[in-house]
């Protein structure tokens, strides 16, 4: 009975004790769970993380710039390709063809110009000689001149000396005619009278020379009036024939403009050549390829897509409050769903600026009035912006365009 007694305080003490411990492990639960919750706020605050990510990576189109039936496809779908690799030829034929005509066009231009160059220089020297022919033509003119002006003054001595002549005469034939009355009364002799006599023929004949002499003189100047005539006609002959030369003399402007327009038809026929074998513009990997080969490639239609390989991205959406603590710059942990075992190592790069609006907060934004939701929503959810992270070193194979990703944010800034 005593032991019973002395046993049951002893097992109350115990209980008594666990019960003050667990009063203790409670109360000190609860501080706990508040720092570890300040902690996860605050590692998840300053070092953001989401799994709103996906891989990417620049893709083109590949679209032929000339059309034409594709004679072989040197790629298959989800390929690799090196920068330089052939993708695809179209057929060159028709574009060759063009390319030897403009090339042609442009040698029978070259043909020509020498053509019409020597023509010209034949005209030029026809000018040259025509010139020529003009200034002696003018010579001509002057000379004659020169000789009517002389044939002038020598009319003009002949009438001076036919005036003289008859005058002189004139004197000896008065002279003539006072002395014969004389000789009757012996007032003169017979010496005397012959000598008036003699004076007087000599005086007619002298009037006689004298108009000989001024009649040929006169059919002289009218023989070199009939000269300047002939002259001033040949001058003025020679001279439209020299205008004529010169304005038939053509120059080669219109045939050296044409130079331009058949030098660009042959780049542009050499540039749609070249285009007929499509390489690859740099490390990139086939994909959505459903064409085969013989198909008719159209200028602009996209035949497949290269996606880069070069360089590769995490696009990582980010709730607006967050976005104040990414600034490009920092580094972060990637891991990819497909093996998320791996890390790698990215480097923010850009935060965006831009989404397009909830319609359900600011309605449809359309021309006119904006169209206002009527319901409200008391439950806003923070808008996430996309945030570009370039993967540092990316696997050798790459990854695949779209894939899951979840981002770590690690907040130091990369040394420069």
């Amino acid at each position: 009975m005593a032991n019973q007694e002395t046993g049951q305080p002893e097992q109350g003490n115990r209980i008594a004790q666990l019960r003050r411990y667990g009063r203790v492990l409670t109360a000190s639960m609860v501080p706990l769970a508040v720092v570890g919750l300040m902690a996860v706020y605050f590692v998840t605050t300053r070092h953001p993380q989401t799994d709103d990510a996906e891989i990417f990576a620049n893709y083109i189109g590949i679209a032929p710039v000339v059309e034409g039936p594709i004679l072989r496809l040197s790629v298959a779908d989800n390929q690799r390709v090196k920068q330089g690799d052939l993708l695809f030829e179209i057929d060159d034929r028709p574009y060759k063809y063009a390319l030897d005509h403009a090339i042609s066009d442009q040698a029978a231009l070259e043909g020509q110009i020498v053509d019409e160059r020597r023509r010209i220089e034949a005209e030029v020297h026809a000018v040259t000689a025509s010139g020529a022919a003009t200034r002696s033509a003018n010579a001509n003119v002057e000379r004659a001149q020169a000789s009517v002006a002389e044939a002038n003054a020598d009319v003009a001595h002949s009438e001076a000396a036919l005036d003289r002549a008859k005058t002189e005469w004139a004197y000896a034939r008065n002279n003539l005619h006072r002395v014969e009355p004389l000789l009757i009364k012996q007032y003169v002799t017979v010496d005397q009278v012959d000598q008036a006599r003699t004076t007087e023929q000599a005086g007619a004949q002298s009037v006689h020379e004298a108009e000989s002499q001024l009649a040929l003189n006169r059919a002289h100047l009218n023989s070199m009036l009939a000269a300047l005539a002939q002259a001033k006609a040949a001058a003025e002959q020679s001279t439209a024939e020299f205008h004529e030369s010169q304005s038939s003399v053509l120059t080669l402007d219109p045939l050296l403009a044409q130079r331009q327009g058949r030098t660009a038809a042959i780049a542009d026929a050499e540039y749609n050549y070249n285009q007929c074998h499509v390489y690859a513009p740099f490390d990139a990997r086939v994909t959505d390829l459903v064409i085969s080969q013989g198909a008719y490639a159209h200028i602009g239609q996209e035949i497949f897509t290269l996606i880069d390989t070069r360089v590769w991205w995490v696009l990582a959406n980010f709730r607006e409050t967050q976005l104040k603590y990414v600034r490009p710059g920092m580094t972060a942990n990637v891991y990819v769903m497909s093996d998320p075992g791996l890390r790698f190592t990215g480097v923010v790069e850009s935060t965006g600026y831009g989404v397009t609006p909830d319609p359900s907060i600011l309605g449809r934004i359309t021309p006119g009035l904006p169209d206002v939701q009527r319901t409200l929503s008391w439950v806003h959810l923070a808008s996430r912006y996309p945030v570009r992270i370039r993967i540092q070193s990316p696997p050798r194979d790459g990854f695949r365009l779209a894939e899951s990703a979840v981002v770590v944010i690690r907040g130091n800034d990369r040394k420069p």
